[in-house]
């Protein structure tokens, strides 16, 4: 009962959102944020647990509070977005800000496939349709939402612009990822967060976080590029920045250089995290100190 609730509750949702005014609809998020974030319920104190990692010690309660009022409001701006986007038009698509795409564009001109990892930031999905439009259809793996309905509309939402989904346990995944990465394709990965528990452990701000190792093993099995970017708000607008593709690990076994490859992606997200820290959409556990403390005794 609990799923169907939750599948009526986003269904109803997203069809109101999507015949709203744009004003008015972007106005309740930022409303409906503020009123997440003074209720400080599990997920705002792990967002708030979360960026007190990031802006370390010398940042006060009372500056980790206030960032997570922002942070809430563009987490929910974020799913604003993903309500209203299947019904964008080119020009909505378009009003995007998408410095370093050359480092994208590179790979893919040469025939190498390019692997894009983001970090939980900014509105995904834009970047996602973005690019399906502009550079090529892309290919990439997603978090199974229950119930399976609710899963399929977001995998239809985005389908519909071009992107080829797969739920993140989906024993075809890693086929699809390596087959359109055998053709020069485009695969853009979530990876700041381990779904599987098999994840590898690297530093992360200055502690031990689990990062999956998808994306590494994509890239060193494959030879394509391995490009970090990051997504944020650029006042009204969605941005994106795309970085020089990693240099990946050729040191060791071929466990050791995804280990190292996945310690690579994971620092390319510090700076662009602490660069935009309201718009890292954090609100689970990542450190493995927090992870074990989540564990039954």
């Amino acid at each position: 009962m609990s799923e169907q609730a939750a599948y009526l509750a986003y269904a109803g949702g997203w069809a109101a959102v999507r015949h709203l005014p744009r004003p008015v609809a972007y106005a309740a998020f930022a409303g409906l944020a503020d009123q997440l974030w003074r209720r400080n319920r599990s997920g705002v104190r792990r967002l708030e647990a979360n960026l007190a990692r990031v802006l370390g010690p010398e940042a006060s309660p009372g500056d980790v509070r206030e960032l997570s009022r922002e942070g809430m409001r563009s987490y929910m701006r974020y799913w604003c977005d993903a309500f209203r986007l299947p019904d964008w038009t080119n020009a909505e698509l378009d009003d995007f800000e998408f410095p370093g795409i050359e480092h994208v564009l590179a790979p893919m001109q040469a025939g190498r496939g390019a692997i894009v990892v983001v970090p939980h930031m900014g509105n995904w999905d834009h970047i996602g349709a973005y690019a399906a439009r502009h550079i090529a259809p892309l290919t990439t793996v997603i978090e199974r939402l229950r119930p399976d309905k609710l899963f399929q509309e977001f995998v239809q939402m985005r389908t519909s612009r071009g992107i080829t989904v797969f739920g993140h346990d989906d024993p075809r995944a890693m086929d699809g990822l390596r087959e359109t990465l055998s053709r020069g394709g485009l695969v853009a990965l979530i990876s700041d967060r381990d779904l599987s528990a098999k994840g590898i452990e690297v530093p992360f701000f200055g502690q031990v976080a689990r990062f999956p190792a998808g994306a590494a093993a994509l890239a060193i099995d494959t030879g394509a590029a391995l490009v970090p970017l990051g997504m944020y708000w650029a006042g009204q607008r969605n941005a994106s920045r795309a970085y020089p593709e990693l240099t990946l690990s050729t040191q060791g076994d071929r466990a050791q250089q995804i280990r190292d490859t996945t310690t690579m992606v994971a620092a390319s997200f510090e700076p662009m995290i602490r660069e935009h820290p309201a718009d890292w959409h954090m609100l689970q556990r990542l450190w493995v100190a927090d992870l074990d403390l989540a564990r039954p005794a």
